[in-house]
This record gives structure tokens, sequence and C-alpha cells, in this order.
């Protein structure tokens, strides 16, 4: 957006910083909010695009900090553009990406690639995580820009599993960036794969990487944490024994997520939807919902990602264990917890606050999260006066599925503002829009 082009939305239900609503009006300049009021006429002097809000709520875009978006090297499942037109149809105006991808994401030279395609093809912000594989501390340590250090201690092949003390330590020990854990024992699963050997039943997976393996890790991390006094966020918390540990362990500097899934589906999906159920942690017990929740509600676990990772539904129609582990999740994710908030379980100030303000103080991200002026206008427009089912011919991910399928939602996005210019507009995406390399720590 040029820095004479002006943006007005008028009467919008705005979510204000303090969590109150205003009906009123917001105006866009250069990308930034410029003001907001009850009513704003438009500039004489200047175009001026206009979006008439009447009936819609606005709420600052969100912010997924973490998504498998699949390229380079996999793009039969996913790719940079497909994800980012289901991010703009799902009001995701930024995005962190993990490193595995093929090549994993490692070096300086593989970052740099990732951004260049970004800036290419991306229709929303972006950021990309420098995967530690245990051997290349210099280039986790020197990498730039990327919002942290991702380590898989576990459900990982390759270079990029990190399991051992002696692989990790060092990792904890030297410098200072943020360091995002995929928290589980890579010793306990290997076991119990022997164990269960030869089972083809998907359900099994919450058996063989169970909750004492997430615990394991989870431990194991918060120890290193302490120790070196790190920087630490544990990725897609599953289990409410780890929600319990953070509630009576938690050192001010480390923050947690949960995803959908893990609030909203459990081990019972495993009966109606088989191997599109399956993920990395897997699916828990329906108490595990229940400790999630209010471990979220009471800020013991900070914010939201959808860990949205596609896989095709050829790879997903293979017999367990050969399917692959992962569910897209980015056009679904905000319209289901505002339809939680709508059914009482939060409130609306709450869903912005988990997926917009709380990822951008945790990664460090100025100017976004919220509506104010000199805010970014990253920005989601929704509908919480209908409903529509999930459906799969309308998800913009390339696999084209949803495990919630069937799922009637309220609270879709009706128009997404990405750096004040009109990304997706009732069903409509404009591909002409770029969106930029986040500014993190």
């Amino acid at each position: 957006m040029s820095a004479d082009s002006y943006l007005l939305i008028q009467q919008a239900r705005i979510l204000q910083t303090d969590g109150e609503f205003l009906l009123g009006d917001v105006l866009v300049r250069g990308g930034a909010i410029v003001q907001i009021d009850r009513e704003i006429s438009p500039p004489e002097s200047h175009h001026c695009e206009i979006i008439d809000a009447t009936g819609l709520t606005l709420l600052p875009g969100v912010i997924d900090p973490q998504v498998h978006f699949r390229e380079p090297g996999l793009e039969h499942k996913e790719d940079l553009f497909t994800a980012t037109c289901a991010c703009a149809a799902g009001g995701v105006t930024s995005f962190l990406e993990m490193p595995n991808t093929r090549p994993i994401t490692s070096n300086q030279a593989a970052l740099d690639d990732k951004l260049a395609r970004a800036a290419q093809k991306c229709l929303v912000n972006y950021g990309f995580f420098i995967g530690a594989t245990g051997k290349n501390l210099a280039d986790i340590l020197a990498a730039t820009p990327t919002p942290g250090i991702k380590i898989f201690m576990g459900s990982m092949k390759g270079d990029l599993l990190v399991d051992t003390d002696e692989l990790l330590e060092p990792i904890f020990a030297n410098g200072s960036r943020l360091i995002a854990v995929h928290a589980e024992d890579q010793e306990r699963i290997s076991q119990r794969r022997q164990e269960f050997a030869g089972c083809t039943d998907p359900a099994i997976h919450s058996t063989i990487q169970d909750k004492q393996a997430a615990l394991l890790a989870t431990q194991r991390a918060l120890r290193l944490s302490k120790k070196y006094q790190r920087r630490l966020h544990i990725l897609h918390l599953s289990t409410g024994v780890e929600a319990n540990l953070l509630r009576q362990d938690k050192p001010s500097w480390v923050t947690a997520e949960v995803t959908p899934q893990h609030l909203l589906l459990n081990t019972s999906a495993y009966e109606t939807i088989g191997t599109l159920a399956q993920m990395n942690p897997p699916l828990r017990d329906p108490e595990d919902n229940e400790i999630l929740w209010q471990a979220l509600l009471d800020g013991v676990i900070d914010f939201i990602a959808t860990d949205h990772a596609p896989h095709t539904l050829a790879e997903k129609a293979e017999a367990y264990p050969n399917s692959p582990s992962g569910m897209p999740g980015v056009q679904t994710s905000l319209p289901l917890m505002l339809t939680q908030a709508m059914q009482g379980r939060c409130t609306v100030a709450q869903v912005a606050h988990w997926m917009s303000a709380a990822p951008a103080k945790g990664y460090g991200i100025a100017n976004k999260g919220a509506i104010a002026p000199g805010y970014d206008a990253d920005l989601v427009l929704v509908d919480l006066n209908s409903y529509h089912p999930v459906l799969a011919e309308n998800m913009l991910t390339k696999c084209g599925w949803s495990p919630f399928e069937g799922w009637n939602l309220t609270g879709w996005p009706v128009v997404t503002i990405v750096g004040g210019q009109v990304v997706y507009n009732r069903g409509k995406i404009n591909t002409e829009v770029r969106g930029q390399a986040l500014q993190v720590w």
C-alpha cells in the first residue's frame, strides 16, 4: 500500500485494546491505522477505498505462530501461495513457518531461499524458523531474520531430530534467541512403537506417542531452560499433565501454545475420521481437552497456533503406521474459536488475545496484534450473526480437506486486510497482494 493510499472501514463493531467494542470507523493510510472514531469522513483530497462493515465485527488479523507450508520440496501437499490463500480466507494475516521442508531450513542459505520465495508468493506476512540439527550451532545463532530456533525433541527422523542432552545442552547454553520445542520423548516413542508393532488401528497412535512421552520432553526442556535462563516456547501443548506441570512450574520467560485440535478434538475422533485425526503430538482424552481449556483461560497457556500440516487424502488413506501425521488448520482456526466464544466458553476479546496480541508479544512482533493508531492494518472483519458448515470444497489449502468437515461455525471472515490491502473479500482472493517479512526479536 502506497504512503498516500487510504482505506476507510465504516460502521464496524471494533474490538478495542481494552477488550470493549466500539461501533465506528477505522481509517488506514499507507498500511497503518491512523484514526479510530465513531464516524470518520473520507479524506477529500485523496482516493479512499471504503468498506461497508455494517453488521460485522473488526478484529486484529490472526498471527499463526506454527505452520508447515511444505515449500520447498513437498509442494504436492501445499505451497506458499496456496497456503496463504487459505490464510487470507481464514483471517490469518501473519504466520511463522517451521523448518522441516526439503531441504531443511538449517542455515542462512536455506532461510534466504524461503524468504525469497515468500516475497514472490505470500499473500500475508511471514517468518521462518531456523531448525536445529545438533550440529549447526553456528548457523542457528547467526541466521537472520528468524523468530527463533526450532527443536524437534521427538516425532522426527533425520537431521532435525535432536533428542539427547548431549545435543540439546549446547543449544540452550549458547546465545539468547528464542527456542521453540516439539516436546515428545523420542526414546519412549521408539520403545512404544516396538511394543505395538503390527497394529494398524490409527487410534493406537495416541497410545504409542502417549502422555508420558510428552511430559518427559517438556520436563527436560523446562530443566534446560531454567538452567540457562533461556527463552523457551513449548509448541502445541497436548496433555493435561503438561498443563498442570506448567501451572506449578512456569518461569516468566517460558510460554506455551495449544491448537484448536487439542482443545476441540480427542481420541474419539479416530472412530469417525480415522487417520485424518492423526497428528503429532496426538489427540488426547476428553479430560485433557478440559484441562487445556482451563489452562488457556487462566493464562497458563499463552496463545493458539494451528500446526497447519497438510497431507494429501491419498497419503492419509495409507494404513497406519504408514499414514502421515498432520492436518490443515489456517482457514478454520478463527471461526472454530469464535464459535466457542459465541457458545460462552470464552469471550471474543479472549480469542483475539490468544490469536493476535499474545503471539505478537511472545515473538516480539512490533505493531501487530491490536487495533490502535500506529499499528499495522492487518485486520479481519468477521460475521458473528450467521453459521456455515466447514466444507471441503471451500478449503483453499492444496490438500483440500479439514478434520472439522461438517462442523457448523460462526465468525467466518468476510474481509481480510494485510498491510492496508484487501486480500480477501466475500469469497474472492486478491492474488496481487503480497505480505512482508515479519520483524521479530
